[in-house]
């Protein structure tokens, strides 16, 4: 029986002309096997960051429109070049770019989301026997404009055409062979994970495990899209991978499935604020108007009528983040206004949690023995998260993924 499969390579995948040519001849293996077969594809590794030099040379601060039809550019030279090594290779191919593949996203340039995919044309190329080579990262809006779905967004636009397209798995070759326990690189006997579920997959990636960018896992946990994750380095076709699919064909329920972090956050706290009705919305609101996302929340108990509020951003969004929020106190009276940039975030992911207790406990007298104080603490059926201090997150790591017995030895 004819699958579809949807294939996306990342930059380091098609860093070079002789990896394209490589990515070419795995394609066409799969196709050879009676696959319909559908590739995604990032710019070449290294890219999109010399777009981002050229535009900070010419004018860092210009509107985000242009600086989306500049960084667009680099998928389009990997599309071209990839369907050229198909048709070398005697494998009628067929490039897309965001705006030929008709998807549709709204207009918020450099962070568009994903609308609508009107996929008539694409179904009729793959009937017509061509492999189709498609843009990540970009799309279009509804007034013509070249939009971009902001960094990882490659993985986003093969998770959404899978969904489209109806296919029967989504494939995102990157440079590691599937989702580990932790950063290999920080604990060196992290351990490889075969299958894991959508939901604990989703509460990794938003808690800071980089494997796979967490739109595209959002798309995949809404529409019950499988997604296998593998290592286009590696020689054969089908070797290690990880299995990201739904809770019901997942077997056993591991207590922790793995530890998360995430260097990138940063921390705000505005103190002294009237504690009363709609006040939370002024301050978070404000935020969240700037298009800035907000992570952890912990609003203290109130003493002599007062409040305090204090919350994570990505560290990126830091600055521009602090100045509304002093603005927003100082219309509000508050006391303070202050952030810390030299703080992370470490997360504990396991749908075992759901019927243990105890595991938060584990946790926090785990970090206390090596001294490790916690700022701010999230939690949800599978998940907690705490803040702690930058300095401290490797052996936070290290230490956590031991007292849950993570470690291959």
């Amino acid at each position: 029986m004819m699958r579809l499969i949807v294939q996306k390579y990342g930059g380091t995948s098609v860093g070079s002309p002789e990896r394209i040519q490589e990515v070419a001849k795995r394609i066409k293996r799969w196709r050879d096997k009676g696959n319909q077969v559908v590739v995604v594809v990032s710019a070449m590794s290294g890219e999109t960051n010399r777009l981002i030099d050229l535009i900070n040379a010419i004018h860092p601060t210009g509107t985000a429109r242009e600086k989306d039809v500049v960084l667009s550019t680099g998928e389009q030279v990997t599309i071209g070049l990839l369907s050229l090594a198909l048709e070398k290779i005697d494998c009628p191919a067929r490039s897309y770019t965001g705006s030929q593949a008709n998807i549709r996203t709204d207009n918020a340039f450099s962070k568009a989301r994903i609308n609508s995919i009107d996929e008539g044309k694409m179904r009729a190329d793959l009937e017509a026997g061509y492999i189709l080579v498609v843009a990540g990262f970009q799309g279009v809006d509804n007034e013509g404009n070249i939009t971009t779905l902001g960094r990882g967004g490659s993985d986003t636009t093969a998770v959404a055409l899978a969904v489209a397209l109806k296919a029967d798995e989504c494939q995102i070759y990157t440079d590691v062979d599937g989702v580990y326990t932790t950063d290999p690189r920080v604990v060196s006997t992290a351990s490889h994970i075969p299958k894991m579920g959508l939901e604990e997959m989703l509460e990794m990636a938003s808690q800071g495990s980089k494997v796979l960018q967490i739109r595209a896992v959002e798309f995949a946990y809404k529409y019950n899209m499988p997604i296998r994750v593998l290592s286009s380095f590696d020689e054969g076709d089908e070797g290690k991978s990880t299995l990201v699919t739904g809770e019901e064909k997942i077997m056993e329920e591991v207590l922790v499935r793995g530890v998360a972090f995430n260097r990138d956050e940063a921390q705000l706290t505005i103190e002294g604020v009237p504690d009363q009705p709609g006040v939370a919305y002024k301050i978070l609101g404000a935020i969240a108007k700037a298009n800035i996302e907000i992570d952890m929340i912990v609003q203290n108990v109130s003493s002599a009528g007062l409040t305090d509020f204090t919350f994570t951003v990505h560290r990126n969004d830091y600055d521009q983040a602090k100045k509304i929020l002093c603005e927003t106190g100082k219309s509000l009276g508050a006391t303070s206004c202050r952030g810390d940039k030299k703080i992370a975030k470490i997360s504990i992911v396991g749908g075992g949690m759901r019927s243990h207790a105890g595991v938060a406990s584990k946790m926090f007298q785990a970090l206390a023995k090596e001294g490790i104080n916690i700022h701010m603490i999230s939690t949800s059926e599978i998940k907690v998260s705490v803040v702690i201090d930058e300095k401290y997150l490797e052996l936070a790591v290290r230490t956590l993924h031991e007292a849950f017995g993570l470690n291959t030895v």
